[in-house]
This record gives C-alpha cells, structure tokens and sequence, in this order.
C-alpha cells in the first residue's frame, strides 16, 4: 500500500459513516505493523482532529501490541532461552521502539566493570561479594522502596534508566551480569519474594539482591515459610527457568495495573501471561 492510499484510508476514519470507518480500520489491521511508521506521520497531520487522532493512536497500539504477543511466541516457541531478550519483550508493551541491542549493549558494559573487579579463582563468597560491590556501590543499583508497585519496576529499561527495582527486577540483572561472567547463578520463586542462589556441585547459598546482596542459608528459607505458615517445597529452594521468571514479572505487572485501575492493560497483560502457558508445539 502506498503513502497515498494510507492517507487516504487515514482521511475516512471520521466518516459519517460508521460501517465505512469499521472497514476502514479493518483494511488498517490487516497491513500489520509496517504500516505503523505511516500512521505515525498521520497522527501529526491530524492536529486539527482530535478524534481521528485518537482513533490512530488506538490503531498503533494495536498493532503494536500484536507485534509484542508475536514476539513472545516466538521466544516461548524457541525454548525461552535469552532472559534478556524475553525481559526486551515485555517491556516493548509500554516502550514499542525500545532497542534490544542497546539494552545488550549496557549489559556488555556492566560486565566489563565486573570482570575489572572478578577473578574466576576467587571463593564463591568473595565473588558475590566483588559483584555486590560493583552492583550497589559502582553502578548504584538499589531497592525501590518508596514505590514498589509501579509497572516500571517490571519494565527492564526503566530500572536500568532509574537503577531502581522490585526483587524480580534486580535479580534479573544481577543474574544475567554473574552468568556473562560464568558464574552458576540462578532464581528461585520465592513466595512474596524473588532471590538468587549460587549453586555448583555441592556448594548452594542464596543471594537477596534486594537486600543489597544478602547471602544467606538454605535454613534461612525454612525460617521464612514457617513464618509464612507454608508447607516446605523442593521449589522454594531450587533453580527456576527463564519461563518462570518471565511468567512472575507479568505477574507483577498485572497486579500493578490492578492498583492504578487500568483493566484494559490487565486484559493485555494477562493474554501476554496466557502465551507462556500453552503446551511447546511437538
């Protein structure tokens, strides 16, 4: 479709007609997400309309939303491998135009003021301890307390323009970072809470990132559930997938949604959710 028949598709949005403005949007889906650029120049076009302005905006989220539920298929269909990549995706909800090589390229500089500070001989305890301190007082990543709730702690590019986050958030970085420097470094689906642990052959403790990078005990964990009143589980203490972790974030991010009333990006939210629970194609 040329740029003059999506002007003139764009300029029938606000017919009288409203069986002719259905039509309309319908041919404008069915272009996909190619035809966002265009749609974006109408929008400014169409100053003086401010119902044909809404009707574009609503178009664009559209589309650009079907764009994200295509994404994440395709990263659940491919074997949820790259965490980062999948963290890109869900935060493309809110930041279309987010580039994941950016986002790669900060991580690539995270590691390199790591591994400044890393060496592979080293305990494991002082290797934690070499990552906290490049993590909390090199790069200042921290705890965001005052609004824990905000869907911008789930949103990977917020937390590393703020370097503040939830649990779920800081763990995700701070993993990824151990992991680019070899170290087994992993989640655990805490109830309420989101930690790491560091385990290899018989060595296991945990790591509370949002504690400033509290190591602490498998005991430590029992202490928890029985404070929470929960039975014990083999899932509270051991390594949980990318798919997991991903499915918590969205998770945390319906419940932000829920708190500010905003049902639309619930609904979306939750068909994003329902995407990682279907059966892997045989």
């Amino acid at each position: 479709m040329t740029e003059q028949e999506i002007k003139a598709l764009v300029s029938l949005l606000d017919d009288d007609d409203k069986e002719v403005s259905r039509l309309v949007e319908r041919e404008i889906r069915q272009q996909g997400g190619k035809i966002i650029p265009f749609l974006e120049n109408e929008w400014e076009s169409a100053g003086f309309s401010p119902d044909v302005q809404r009707k574009i905006e609503e178009l664009i989220h559209e589309l650009q939303y079907v764009l994200t539920l295509e994404r994440l298929t395709n990263w659940y269909n491919g074997g949820a491998v790259d965490l980062l990549e999948g963290l890109w995706i869900v935060a493309t909800y809110q930041y279309p135009d987010l580039s994941l090589e950016k986002i790669r390229a900060d991580f690539e500089q995270f590691y390199y003021e790591t591994w400044l500070e890393f060496k592979i001989d080293m305990h494991p305890i002082d290797q934690i301890r070499a990552l906290n301190h490049v993590f909390f007082s090199k790069l200042k990543f921290g705890s965001n307390t005052k609004n824990f709730h905000s869907a911008g702690n789930s949103m990977i590019n917020v937390v590393l323009e703020t370097k503040k986050g939830n649990p779920i958030s800081l763990c995700c970085i701070y993993m990824i970072i151990a992991q680019r420097l070899n170290m087994p470094v992993y989640g655990v689906n805490l109830p309420n809470l989101f930690v790491l642990t560091y385990k290899q052959d018989s060595i296991q403790f945990y790591i509370n990132v949002f504690n400033k990078g509290l190591v602490f005990m498998r005991s430590d964990i029992d202490h928890y559930i029985a404070q929470l009143n929960l039975k014990s589980n083999e899932t509270f203490y051991q390594p949980c997938s990318n798919l997991d972790i991903l499915k918590r974030v969205l998770r945390n991010l319906t419940l932000a949604f829920e708190k500010t009333g905003d049902t639309d990006k619930v609904n979306e939210i939750e068909k994003m959710a329902l995407i990682l629970n279907e059966p892997l194609p045989e």
